[in-house]
């Protein structure tokens, strides 16, 4: 036993941990918001609920109050009579489909393999929700009219994700869109749209949000995504689904005693956020520009979809997943510009892929500055094996 073998090690950093204190320490951003501490987080709730409600204001008791607030408000900017407060997402969109195939006498959704539906949510749907699936189609996109209406199976209500965040957040042109729409309509279907991004597709299609809600029966949007809140969605649709929609949302646990925390963030992001979304999307045409030009040296490497269709956006490169998180991590210490976030395997062999997100932070940045940080990032990773990622 050596003379300090009784001294505790220092603690070991978890990958997490360290990519948060490199963010934090980092003189530019590239992808997504600065992190910040619980204290500042806290702050930040503090001054929300002194810009969204007086200093009377108690907390909500089971949805009242500000949550109730909150929810009669994504009704106005829906243009949809009633809207209801979830913890979480996919609970909302379990709610609202089994609310639907019930009816609809109809326990099919129609979705596509790429959905949130079927990718994150464990396939809640069929356990414990008892509904099926069909694909109208698996390609990369939404399913067209043409698609819908040669489908040769029935189904109670069309899911459709606006943006579809898996195959690049990609997004349909409007005309397609609608067409969909009226083809599902013509099968007799509901229709449902995974809203998540709804506002971020909205300013895609240079539209108020109420314009995409209107195209649907009903709609679920997140309050933590482009909105940066805490956590938290809402499903907005006609009163008598929404009331329906309460009871299950008691059985399925989510009638929560006090939500005035997340209530809040998301007032908060609904004032800061949905403003800035316009620049977002037309700076992400400056930061792919950056970006393409960086990957001419690097034969495989993308963005996709080019051009962007919302402020998020794919970026693939020929190495391993663990190879770009290693050296990313290394390059922020070593330069201070933190440039991505998770690397993932990609749907194509030999490429890894991670998601880039122009948010706040990326403002700063020139086309020509992305050039130079990616050019440099990519020119110290080692010389990919042909045909294959290297790492």
């Amino acid at each position: 036993m050596t003379a300090d073998s009784n001294t505790p090690s220092e603690p070991v950093a978890t990958p997490e941990e360290l990519r948060f204190a490199l963010w934090r320490a980092a003189r530019r951003i590239l992808s997504g918001p600065r992190p910040v501490t619980l204290h500042e987080r806290l702050a930040e709730l503090g001054a929300d609920a002194r810009t969204a409600v007086g200093p009377t204001e108690r907390p909500d008791f089971y949805g009242d109050g500000v949550v109730a607030a909150l929810e009669r408000r994504i009704a106005d900017l829906l243009g949809k009579p009633d809207a209801l407060f979830f913890p979480t997402g996919t609970m909302a969109q379990q709610v609202a489909l089994r609310c639907w195939a019930r009816r609809r006498g109809d326990r099919v959704v129609a979705t596509h393999p790429l959905a949130h539906l079927e990718t994150h949510e464990r396939r809640a749907y069929r356990r414990p929700g008892g509904l099926e699936s069909v694909w109208p189609t698996t390609a990369a996109r939404l399913p067209t009219a043409e698609e819908l209406r040669a489908f040769d199976e029935p189904y109670g209500v069309l899911m459709l994700e606006l943006p579809l965040r898996s195959a690049g957040f990609v997004l349909p042109a409007w005309s397609e869109l609608t067409a969909a729409v009226a083809a599902a309509r013509e099968n007799g279907a509901a229709v449902h749209l995974d809203g998540a991004r709804i506002w971020e597709a909205a300013v895609h299609y240079g539209r108020p949000p109420a314009a995409l809600a209107a195209l649907a029966d009903s709609v679920y949007v997140s309050f933590y995504k482009a909105l940066g809140g805490i956590s938290g969605a809402a499903l907005a649709g006609p009163a008598d689904l929404v009331r329906e929609a309460r009871g299950w949302r008691h059985r399925y646990g989510g009638l929560l005693y006090q939500q005035w925390p997340a209530a809040l963030a998301a007032t908060g992001g609904l004032e800061r956020e949905l403003p800035r979304l316009h620049r977002y999307l037309a700076h992400a045409q400056q930061i792919a520009e950056g970006l393409r030009r960086a990957l001419e040296v690097v034969p495989g490497g993308r963005i996709h979809p080019d051009p962007p269709h919302t402020h998020q956006f794919q970026l693939w490169l020929p190495y391993s997943p663990h190879l770009l998180t290693e050296a990313t991590a290394r390059y922020a210490e070593q330069s201070g510009d933190a440039l991505f976030g998770t690397w993932w395997e990609s749907a194509l062999p030999g490429l890894a892929m991670t998601e880039v997100t122009v948010a706040t932070p990326a403002l700063s940045w020139s086309a020509a500055e992305v050039t130079q940080s990616v050019g440099a990032f990519l020119a110290a990773l080692p010389r990919p094996a042909a045909g294959a990622a290297a790492g």
